[in-house]
Order: C-alpha cells, then sequence, then structure tokens
C-alpha cells in the first residue's frame, strides 16, 4: 500500500509513512488506533487529513513526531523524515529533530500558552530550549520576526495569553511553531475552537507561510470543507485506516467512498439551492473490537454481504485516486 500511496511521488518525498500500526494500551486491551498506515508527502507540500473524531488523527501526527503518551506505543511501521528513520532513533536524536525540522502546533493549541509568561518570553524559551547556543537577544529578534509573519505587531510580545483574542493566540502558536523555520509543520486541529472567519483567515496565512518560506503542511481536522481548497492532496481515515486518497479537487468532485461522501454532504454549500444537509447514521466502531470487513460497513447505505466477510484494499482508481470499498462510487451521478 505504501508504494500505490507515494507514486510518483517517492523519489522526492520529504515524509514518508510506510505500513504504520500504533495504539493505546488500556484495561481492556489494547486499541489500535492507526492502523496500517502509508502516506507520502513532498517537499513544499499540504497534505490534509480528514475524519471524525478517534478515527486516529491525532494519533497518527503523535507517532510521527514520537509524542505519544506512556500507555501508547508504535507497533510497527516505518516514518522516513529525508530518509532518516524515526521510529526506531533514541529520544535524544529526536529531541534534536523536534521544532527544528519537525513542528508542531496542538489540538487546541489556543489553550497552550503559559497564562504567568508574556508572548515574547514564551517564543524566546521555545527558540533556546531546542537552541541552546543561541543568545537572548537573538531569540528575541528571531520572536518578532515570526509574530509579524503571522501578522501580529512586536509590542505585542510584552502582553500576556489574558490579553489577547482566541485568533491572535493562535497565530502566537504558529509563529512558535515557526520559530526555528522547520521543514515540516504538523497542525493537529488548529482552528476547532474558532468562528468561520477566523478558521478562514488562520489557514490562508499557513498557506502563505508555507508558498513563502517553503515549508511542507499535514493538517489535521475533523471539517473536509476546510480542506478542499487549499490542500494539495486530502487522505481520509475511518476508525484507524486511510479509505481514500488523492488530489484535492479530484477527490471532492468526485468521492469514491461512501463515508467520505457521507462528510461532503455533511456542511452546507454556499452557493446553488437550499438544500438539506446529509450525514452518517450511526457511530463509529469500538477499536478495541472493530467490525469484520469493512469498518464502514455497519454504517453504509450501500454495504452487502461481501463487505462484512472481507476487508477491502486500498485500490488505484486511475490518476493516483485510490479508495478501499467493495462498492466505490464512479462518479456524482
Amino acid at each position: 500500500m505504501a508504494e500505490e500511496i507515494q507514486g510518483t511521488e517517492k523519489e522526492t518525498a520529504m515524509l514518508e509513512v510506510r505500513h504504520l500500526k500504533a495504539g493505546y494500551g488500556t484495561l481492556k486491551g489494547f486499541v489500535r488506533a492507526v492502523d496500517d498506515v502509508s502516506l507520502s508527502l513532498a517537499k513544499g507540500g499540504f497534505l490534509g487529513i480528514a475524519g471524525e473524531s478517534g478515527c486516529g488523527k491525532s494519533t497518527l501526527a503523535y507517532a510521527i513526531m514520537r509524542l505519544l503518551k506512556d500507555n501508547a506505543r508504535i507497533e510497527s511501521g516505518e516514518v522516513l523524515f529525508k530518509g532518516r528513520e524515526l521510529v526506531g532513533l533514541p529520544e535524544s536524536e529526536m529531541r534534536k529533530l523536534r521544532w527544528a525540522e519537525i513542528a508542531m502546533v496542538f489540538q487546541s493549541a489556543m489553550n497552550a500558552l503559559n497564562p504567568v509568561l508574556s508572548v515574547g518570553e514564551q517564543l524566546s524559551d521555545a527558540a533556546l530550549a531546542h537552541r541552546p547556543d543561541m543568545k537572548k537577544k537573538e531569540a528575541m529578534d528571531l520572536a518578532v520576526e515570526m509574530l509579524e509573519l503571522v501578522d501580529i505587531n512586536a509590542d505585542r510580545l510584552k502582553s500576556y495569553p489574558h490579553q489577547l483574542s482566541g485568533g491572535m493566540k493562535q497565530r502566537v502558536m504558529i509563529a512558535m511553531a515557526l520559530m526555528l523555520k522547520p521543514d515540516l509543520l504538523i497542525m493537529d486541529e488548529p482552528t476547532t475552537a474558532l468562528d468561520v472567519v477566523v478558521q478562514r483567515t488562520i489557514i490562508e496565512k499557513i498557506d502563505d507561510l508555507r508558498k513563502k518560506l517553503g515549508f511542507s503542511v499535514i493538517f489535521i481536522t475533523h471539517d473536509l470543507s476546510l480542506l478542499v481548497e487549499i490542500s494539495d492532496t486530502l487522505a481520509v481515515m475511518y476508525a484507524g485506516k486511510i479509505c481514500e486518497y488523492g488530489r484535492a479537487a479530484e477527490l471532492f468532485e468526485s468521492a469514491h467512498h461512501p463515508y467520505t461522501r457521507g462528510l461532503m454532504n455533511s456542511f452546507p454549500t454556499l452557493t446553488g439551492p437550499i438544500s438539506r444537509m446529509g450525514g452518517i447514521e450511526g457511530h463509529a466502531p469500538d477499536l478495541l473490537a472493530p467490525p469484520p470487513g469493512c469498518r464502514f460497513a455497519p454504517r453504509c447505505p450501500k454495504a452487502g454481504p461481501e463487505c462484512s466477510a472481507r476487508e477491502p484494499e486500498l485500490v488505484d482508481m486511475g490518476g493516483g485516486r485510490l479508495c478501499a470499498c467493495h462498492k466505490p462510487e464512479v462518479s456524482n451521478a
């Protein structure tokens, strides 16, 4: 599957995830939240990962960064960054990569700022923690530069988090992630708590910075509509697996998987006639004991006997589009 997803980008990929399996140990058993996931991201690319809450998106991000909690582990698979394997890398070496080459904006990041430290102190501390050879003045100068990149005046260096709006806090966290000018920025639902206008502003700013600075982006969200316009490629996850993958515009125009179509129908259109929004009946499966065959089958209106009998594989639908479905849609009709 990794080879299929990487396709023509394999030789130039900055990040490659190959057959990754990861999850959490619980009192009831092991929850495999990422189950045989493979994907690839080229330098300067923008990969969107979408899916419902609990589908494994955040676990995938934390596994790539090697930031899983104590009860979590990577079972198998590979994560290659610039050709370097990260899964077995010593923590001391991994720490050198974090923020310097791979940075992350965490979920609910707008609440992640320390309330008793000024913005300037927090930005400079982030740089000094990973670049101990850097002088304090250099770190503060870099903080000014990063704030200006995200359209925040330098006088906000002395402000405390409670003096900032939600959108400004979010942009401060983006500035912090970009302090050491990493090659890869992972964003885990960074706009969830913001209104739609601020969401759009921040996403456009991220895309502008990507084009200006040349870094790659993995943007994780449950809201597929946020990703369609700016992502180069989209990966749709369900119950720990990728069920559809392809170029964003093509996937939006003609989603093959019923789950992807359900996500598309869950948000309103801005133009055209008023219509009732659809949805996806049922709920995501228990990953302690996922259903046999296709994991989406219990919720799928098209499911047949074969769907519960055999797990679908990601197959090439043409043009780099991949879909894991026994009964894929072939058109919008």
